[in-house]
């Protein structure tokens, strides 16, 4: 149970908060010359108010009703199709489209990506039509949920009433595993299927069982067991066989591991009170520590969108902040710092945003950073319950 309780820690879950000052989640970023203002509008109540949402959390864009470089409008087109125009300088047209989706929410926010992709000069991609997969405590317990990226088509996956961990997407968005004390009472890895309902367990020996993580192309799951004794890193097939050991030749306590984008690689955390970042072959092989700059490093996540980047929690002055860590410069810098922890990052299509956990000692809330502004906004505030632990699936 130590070896559990130091994996606790690797995960933010145990340690020391800091205290949010005024509306946790939330950091305004000063004005920024490079932001784009646009007019975002729509003959649709339902459909204005969720499109400038969107737009009111994405950093490179400012909300505006005269002066806008772009007028984005969106309109109903079908039941579940939403037309998007784009109009530039002087009344010029940038792109007239309809976009479909499951449903008109998710046709809405598929097409505000249209829109996003068509009025940014860096070719950033749209994330708002991302979902979620997050630990939800809207019925008092821990369990999973899933949802559009503003909460929206909200589902609860589990009704596991036991402590449940870290959900990961397939890379199809059919499936999810997750870590629970579901029937046995120690933490087992689970597999659920989108499409049929049904949890299977995937993964269930001796010991700790958590971190599960699929490769890009879903063929392979990485994840932390700890039945030899310390926790290591495993790799299994999509289906938990075949499992075999990725020895780093140290017996320090492992977590969080993460494929790289082209699924050559691994990154994960090791150490015990002070973990750090390490980069190993998937085949297996020596560790490669990275050399973040921080006493503390830990919950990497590798950017897919620009694989030069991994986003991780570190500890700076004694609260839990966001960091990336470049390849390019060899080291991490700070993205956050807000007066309340920031852990848990998950990138977010663009390789500029993600999707962390901010917290306090009595509230934990989703939100979505700009890396570049610190611009943060919370995104399940109106969620009774804590929410925590996200993982982005984008269509």
């Amino acid at each position: 149970m130590q070896t559990f309780l130091r994996l606790f820690l690797l995960l933010g879950l145990v340690a020391a908060p800091a205290f949010a000052q005024g509306r946790i989640g939330e950091v305004v970023a000063l004005v920024d010359k490079s932001t784009i203002p646009v007019r975002v509008s729509s003959g649709s109540a339902d459909l204005a108010r969720l499109a400038r949402q969107a737009f009111g959390v994405h950093g490179r864009y400012k909300l505006v009703e005269s002066g806008f470089k772009y007028d984005i409008r969106f309109s109903a087109a079908g039941p579940t199709q939403v037309r998007v125009d784009v109009l530039g300088p002087h009344g010029a047209e940038v792109v007239s489209q309809v976009v479909s989706g499951t449903t008109p929410r998710a046709a809405l926010l598929r097409a505000a990506d249209v829109a996003v992709e068509q009025t940014n000069e860096e070719g950033l991609r749209g994330f708002f039509a991302a979902r979620l997969a997050f630990v939800g405590e809207t019925t008092g317990k821990k369990e999973v949920y899933v949802s559009d990226l503003f909460l929206g088509e909200l589902k609860r996956v589990t009704n596991d009433r036991a402590f449940v961990l870290t959900p990961r997407w397939s890379p199809d968005g059919q499936r999810l595993l997750y870590t629970s004390f579901f029937k046995s009472g120690f933490p087992d890895i689970f597999q659920y299927d989108l499409r049929t309902y049904e949890r299977t367990t995937f993964v269930s020996f001796r010991g700790t069982n958590q971190g599960a993580r699929y490769s890009p192309n879903g063929a392979q799951v990485a994840m932390v067991l700890s039945g030899e004794g310390s926790s290591e890193i495993y790799v299994g097939n999509a289906q938990g066989r075949q499992i075999a050991r990725r020895n780093v030749g140290s017996s320090a306590v492992k977590a969080s591991p993460c494929w790289s984008p082209d699924g050559g690689r691994i990154v994960f955390a090791m150490g015990d009170a002070t973990p750090q970042l390490y980069v190993m072959p998937a085949g297996g092989g020596g560790a490669q520590r990275l050399l973040t700059g921080f006493s503390y490093a830990a919950e990497p996540d590798w950017s897919r969108a620009k694989p030069n980047r991994i986003a991780c929690t570190i500890k700076d002055r004694g609260s839990y902040q966001i960091a990336v860590y470049d390849f390019s410069k060899g080291k991490a810098e700070k993205v956050s710092g807000a007066p309340f922890d920031g852990i848990e990052p998950c990138w977010l299509a663009d390789g500029r945003h993600l999707v962390y956990t901010a917290r306090d000692r009595a509230t934990s809330v989703l939100c979505v950073l700009d890396t570049e502004t610190g611009k943060s906004t919370p995104i399940s505030a109106g969620l009774g319950g804590g929410a925590m632990q996200a993982n982005v699936w984008t269509p």
